[in-house]
């Protein structure tokens, strides 16, 4: 064998190498992402020690808060007003099918009762396991539990924050030691996946904190996170646990969803979303229900009833689902800004949900004025706002139509189609309140 031919030969083994070890999802996992899809609409919840500040989940960051003192903290968190069951109750109210619960966020601290950590809710007055409560009271009401995890950590000495771009005002002096914090990782993540029952999606966060800005050219990681043992741990413990990224890059190999923060995917108007939509996995966009994350006293910055209608009918017809954080209080209460509204747009999603939940994006590209979904035969055009010269015009058309009419009403609507085209007038129609929608039934 020549040298070439040799050297073609070891490259041709190292592909077929790489494919052998690329990650195949298991089929209950495949359904998990589809009934993920179906979902279409979940509940972020952004709460923990950080809650005590008022000033937003990434508080000691921003204040420069040395780990001695933020320690101190531990004994001011008392939760007394936590109720699971109303948690799980508002978010079900609100036409919500999931939850998303942040057990650890970048200030480390441990939302359950670890075994791999004293900086832990069980160790504060409250002295509850939350998480078991939560865990409890989504399986009493039928609702699936996804867990937020931080990758990054301004507690610990153990993470790698040399070369992290955040945490840096918090005191550590020790070196870091990323095989010791990657077992405490890994130990946490079999403790949640183990005891809390079955987990619908380990939604990671802060991978970012050790590449270059987003948008920059080389957003190459400094450190090697080792995914290949995190998530095979994940998928070996429980096969159909969805795993996401906040790395704000395209997916990387083992991961079940993508995920876009503060935009619907194929938009960037937060400066954070430069990566391309898959074509391949599930999607969802993640947003806040007023400007924070965490609870922040003087945040009044609280989105409408139709804002947050328009968000989730935004995304499914971008084929994506939307998580809708709130910041519970530090007493453990959802303040009535909340839950006012999201009871109200729920109440819209018992009348036209329909037109959200089991569908995908429709035929028809978002345009300015709104988006179509699509289930089985029924194509649903949702009108945000009355189109140009009061018609709609698709190109491109080629279904025929069998019945055209408004969701709620029994009055056909005038449609034309001729050579590939697609014309609804909109002159007959009251284009009002935040998402009017025509149901096209296919023949």
């Amino acid at each position: 064998m020549s040298r070439s031919s040799f050297l073609l030969a070891v490259l041709m083994c190292i592909c077929v190498s790489s494919q052998a070890q690329s990650y195949q999802p298991a089929p209950v996992n495949l359904k998990a992402r589809q009934t993920f899809q179906d979902n279409k609409y979940g509940m972020f919840i952004h709460w923990g020690l950080s809650s005590v500040l008022g000033n937003g989940e990434w508080v000691m960051n921003n204040r420069n808060i040395k780990v001695e003192d933020y320690k101190r903290l531990l004994r001011a968190f008392n939760p007394v007003d936590f109720d699971a069951a109303q948690w799980v109750r508002t978010a079900k109210n609100a036409g919500m099918k999931y939850i998303v619960f942040i057990t650890r966020h970048h200030d480390g601290f441990s939302n359950w009762d670890t075994k791999y950590s004293d900086w832990k809710i069980t160790n504060t007055p409250y002295g509850k396991d939350v998480l078991k409560m939560l865990a409890a009271e989504c399986k009493k009401q039928g609702i699936k539990l996804g867990l937020y995890y931080s990758l990054l950590d301004w507690y610990r000495s153990d993470y790698p924050y040399e070369t992290g771009r955040t945490g840096k005002g918090t005191g550590r002096t020790a070196k870091s030691d990323y095989a010791s914090y990657l077992q405490f990782m890994k130990n946490q993540l079999t403790e949640l996946l183990t005891n809390y029952g079955e987990i619908m999606s380990i939604w990671f966060d802060g991978h970012w904190d050790q590449t270059a800005p987003e948008g920059s050219k080389d957003r190459n990681s400094r450190i090697d996170w080792k995914y290949d043992e995190i998530y095979g741990l994940i998928h070996k413990l429980q096969p159909q646990c969805m795993i996401g990224n906040n790395h704000h890059l395209s997916p990387l190999d083992g991961e079940d969803f993508q995920m876009f923060e503060r935009d619907l995917p194929g938009e960037n108007k937060s400066g954070l979303s430069f990566q391309k939509a898959s074509a391949e996995l599930p999607l969802e966009t993640c947003e806040t229900l007023n400007g924070a994350w965490g609870y922040n006293i003087t945040d009044r910055n609280y989105k409408t009833t139709g804002k947050v209608i328009q968000l989730l009918v935004g995304a499914a017809g971008r084929n994506a689902n939307l998580l809708l954080n709130i910041g519970p209080m530090p007493n453990g209460l959802i303040q009535s800004e909340f839950t006012d509204t999201l009871a109200l747009a729920g109440k819209w999603l018992q009348q036209y949900g329909e037109s959200v939940y089991g569908t995908r994006k429709g035929p028809v590209a978002p345009q300015s004025w709104g988006v179509s979904t699509q289930k089985g035969k029924f194509v649903y055009l949702h009108l945000f706002k009355n189109p140009e010269n009061n018609k709609i015009e698709i190109d491109g058309w080629q279904q025929k139509i069998k019945t055209a009419s408004l969701l709620t009403g029994k009055a056909a609507i005038r449609v034309e189609q001729q050579s590939g085209r697609l014309i609804i007038p909109t002159d007959a129609i009251s284009v009002t309140g935040p998402d009017t929608i025509i149901r096209l039934e296919l023949e």
